[in-house]
């Protein structure tokens, strides 16, 4: 679905198109615009000039708009009261993100100014009278710029009301290797090149005299030391500069450091620093973030770059008893389910066994929905680190990040966001659980047909990189997606007993071999690769918790990861077999079982145990039988395998058609 608001567009060839400004003559002009910036939009900004220097703004609004192809469509989005702004000696001002250096006036939130077809203008008034979704007009209007980023489409309806012109300025960010900006020549017309902001597009006028700030870190550890130097690109003359600043943000407050937050660079030089104590306050409160925020600087200096942000780790984080996916332990965390919760399936086979698994787990008497937004809180204590209270671990990657790192933008490099394992579009979810968070109390109840809630269902929702989700996006596993280039494997059976709780708790979702395109709705694949995957990959530790938390929300559980061999006997080898109990219970099969030494280092594993074992096998993680021995040979109640290759291996044990699966490492 490609909407407007939703996503920047795409663009591919370059073509400038120019038109001559309502009034080449005005007092304010816009300067300059970079609405399209390569890859995270993080760097856009608008640049207004007035013929005079040090004009005041009072009076005037800089409001965008949304150029539609239509006549009608000229709604405003975004608007910036000018009140109290003057522009410096060179008549110059900007406003823009907060990665744009020197620092903008006023910060406007990153990937807020649209790519295009749209269009933005000066008017005398204030942005009261814009509220979202004003209709552009010619009342009071001073300047204005229309551009696009398409070669075909333009924004008419804007064109239309800005006097009736006919051209556009077409802004193509694909074939330059760094950002361009449109920019307003003398002449009135506009040109593409790269961005001067804060500065004349022809690099005349006076040079200013700029302050910027590095940090002697942009992580640290409660406790550390950080060290803040200034520097000026001329040396301080009249009078000494005192540089005043300030740390607040969120959760970082005065209580977290000590330090004299104000600098003086003296008269005849150009450096100044300052030395900030954080403090280790002993509490678990998570991790936070600094801002670097200098207020009311000196007249005659400019601000090169200011908000700048370090984080800051809270060192007094809590671990779990339980490992991680990477490194995993087994039997820490029971299930928290009823004695009785999975007691009506015993004795059940085929399409009766799967009949009365969505029963429980889609009983609208008792399973609840909840919204899209309330999925970000429930994965950041069920997908939690075990390591670090204060992370979400990431599957596919397996690598723990720290909550704060939430996207809320659209960029998403060094950031996580949600994953849906049956992903969206195979789904068909829609966006009717797609509203803010209201807590674990307010939910709706859900049944098999509730579709929707598939959207918002964590069973199936899990914490990912950014980068790595946009990787993934909706292919098929096995067949197609298989992680990372050298990240763990141990991902691979979660999102095995994902897809198997999503195509038993929704109907018109289903598991299917092969690889089924992109847009076919209620199949995802590879089936007889999961079912690989639910064996070497085991149900661990980690995975347990995060299905009893998600219980407690929800109100219904995974049954894949309480029973993972219910895989086999609704689609695998038992398909059609009568399920009982005692099959999925290890200590009833295989009796005092013990594997050692693990790891080995002579490449040499025993198998002891009183079970007569059917066959052994050896797995590599990537689902390769290594060691295959159908009809094992006992020797004083142990199994002995030699000359076995270095690496991680799964352990597959079967005996009665059970199977038992353990981790070995062979140094």
């Amino acid at each position: 679905m490609f909407f407007k608001y939703a996503m920047k567009k795409i663009i591919f060839l370059l073509i400038l198109y120019v038109f001559i400004p309502i009034n080449s003559y005005s007092q304010l002009v816009i300067n300059e615009l970079d609405a399209d910036t390569p890859s995270t939009d993080n760097f856009e900004f608008i640049e207004i000039k007035s013929a005079t220097p040090n004009f005041s703004l009072d009076g005037y609004v800089i409001v965008f708009f949304n150029g539609l192809t239509t006549g009608t469509g000229t709604a405003s989005y975004y608007a910036i009261d000018l009140d109290t702004y003057t522009t410096d000696v060179n008549g110059i001002i900007h406003f823009g993100n907060p990665q744009v250096s020197p620092t903008p006036a006023f910060l406007i939130p990153s990937a807020t100014i649209q790519n295009g077809p749209d269009g933005v203008a000066i008017y005398q008034a204030n942005a009261s009278d814009f509220p979202l979704n004003t209709p552009a007009t010619n009342v009071g209007l001073i300047d204005f710029l229309c551009y696009t980023n398409s070669q075909t489409v333009n924004p008419t309806g804007l064109m239309s009301v800005f006097n009736n012109t006919t051209v556009s300025v077409y802004d193509n960010q694909s074939l330059y290797t760094a950002t361009k900006s449109i920019q307003r020549k003398v002449d009135g017309t506009y040109e593409i090149k790269t961005p001067t902001p804060g500065m004349n597009n022809d690099g005349s006028g006076v040079a200013l005299t700029y302050l910027s700030m590095v940090t002697s870190a942009s992580t640290l550890n409660e406790g550390n030391t950080l060290t803040i130097d200034f520097t000026t690109t001329q040396a301080v003359t009249t009078s000494n500069l005192v540089i005043d600043f300030t740390l607040n943000n969120g959760t970082f407050t005065t209580a977290d450091f000590t330090g004299n937050t104000s600098v003086t660079i003296p008269i005849g030089s150009t450096t100044g620093s300052a030395t900030i104590q954080l403090l280790n306050d002993a509490i678990n409160d998570g991790d936070e973030e600094l801002k670097i925020v200098v207020s009311n600087l000196q007249t005659g200096y400019s601000l090169y770059n200011n908000n700048v942000v370090v984080r800051v780790l809270d060192v007094n984080f809590t671990t779990a008893s339980f490992g991680t996916p990477a490194s995993p332990t087994y039997g820490v965390v029971t299930s928290t389910a009823p004695a009785d919760y999975y007691s009506s399936l015993e004795g059940l086979s085929g399409a009766a066994l799967k009949q009365a698994l969505q029963n429980i787990i889609a009983n609208p008497a008792v399973v609840r929905a909840h919204s899209y937004a309330d999925v970000i809180e429930i994965l950041k204590t069920a997908d939690q680190n075990p390591e670090n209270n204060n992370q979400v671990w990431l599957i596919y990657n397996e690598t723990p990040r720290t909550k704060i790192d939430y996207q809320t933008t659209s960029s998403i490099v060094g950031k996580w966001n949600r994953e849906h394992i049956y992903c969206q579009s195979r789904g068909n979810y829609g966006d009717f659980y797609n509203f803010g968070a209201d807590g674990i109390n307010v939910y709706a109840s859900s049944n098999a047909d509730d579709i929707a809630a598939g959207l918002s269902d964590a069973h199936h929702i899990r914490a990912v990189d950014g980068q790595e989700n946009s990787s993934r996006n909706n292919r098929n596993y096995g067949v197609d997606y298989n992680g990372p280039t050298g990240a763990p494997s141990s991902w691979k059976g979660d999102v095995a007993r994902a897809v198997f709780y999503m195509a038993v708790r929704y109907n018109g979702l289903n598991v299917v071999n092969g690889n089924p395109t992109d847009n076919t709705i209620g199949q995802i694949g590879d089936l007889a690769t999961l079912l690989t995957w639910n064996q070497t990959d085991v149900s661990d530790d980690f995975e347990m918790n995060r299905n009893n938390y998600i219980y407690t929300w929800q109100q219904n559980r995974n049954p894949f990861i309480d029973y993972p061999l219910l895989a086999d006997y609704i689609w695998g080898t038992h398909a059609g077999e009568v399920w009982h109990f005692s099959l999925s219970n290890d200590s009833v099969v295989f009796n005092d079982l013990s594997v050692y030494p693990n790891p080995t280092d002579n490449r040499t594993i025993t198998v002891s145990t009183q079970t007569e074992l059917d066959s052994i096998q050896v797995i590599s993680i990537n689902g390769q039988v290594v060691v295959d021995v159908k009809t094992p040979v006992k020797y004083n109640n142990s199994y002995i395998l030699e000359d076995l290759p270095k690496g991680f291996y799964f352990l597959q044990l079967s005996a009665n058609n059970q199977l038992t699966t353990k981790k070995i490492i062979v140094n």
